[in-house]
């Protein structure tokens, strides 16, 4: 009797010491201030491309990296992306202004992500490929999208996360806006290309 509770002991034992070692394995990481951080959203008219970008927005992540090695990322356990739609500009007004409409940001202040499931394949150089899927709001309408995310371990302990999403306007019940009375409209395709460093 006394063996096996000894053996259910040391069993016990050694399972709560891997789900401590799991548990240090992870860490919160929210978007930092860094300079590089850049959102760009860019498609074509019938006059020439344009496109409009920011670096302001929020959002945080977990990462999972092996345990006792926190270069080696190993896992994408959650995250969250919220952008206020206004931050985005062209340095044209009248083109933000016909964005915005068409974006509904009157009504829908945000276009926001958050993570459903990921994976992560080592690359090299602390560089990981990450295929995510994930819902990504806009205009008040939500798409699962499935998109691939270079993530790069930096000496610093950061995180640089760069990937581009191509959608379609419509799919998202954005009516592609036109300018000039009519006589430039823009293309349904809109190109996401973005930036982002994590901190802890």
């Amino acid at each position: 009797m006394k063996n096996i509770f000894k053996q259910g002991f040391v069993f016990i034992a050694i399972c709560m010491m891997a789900f401590i070692q799991n548990l240090d394995a992870q860490s919160a990481y929210k978007i930092g201030k860094s300079t590089t951080n850049v959102m760009k959203l860019s498609g074509t008219s019938s006059l020439h491309n344009w496109d409009m970008h920011t670096g302001n927005f929020t959002g945080a992540a977990k990462f999972g990296f092996k345990p006792g090695n926190n270069d080696k990322l190993t896992a994408l356990q959650s995250l969250t992306f919220s952008l206020v739609a206004q931050q985005l500009k062209s340095g044209k007004k009248g083109l933000d202004k016909n964005a915005y409409k068409a974006l509904k940001t009157d009504r829908f202040e945000n276009i926001v992500y958050e993570l459903v499931s990921a994976t992560v394949s080592d690359e090299k150089d602390h560089k990981y490929l990450v295929k995510t899927k994930g819902n990504l709001s806009i205009a008040g309408v939500s798409k699962e999208i499935a998109m691939d995310v270079y993530c790069t371990v930096n000496k610093d302990a950061t995180i640089t996360s760069t990937g581009s999403y191509t959608l379609k306007m419509t799919d998202y019940k954005v009516k592609p806006p036109s300018f000039m009375f009519g006589s430039m409209t823009t293309g349904d395709a809109i190109t996401l290309d973005f930036t982002v460093v994590y901190e802890k």
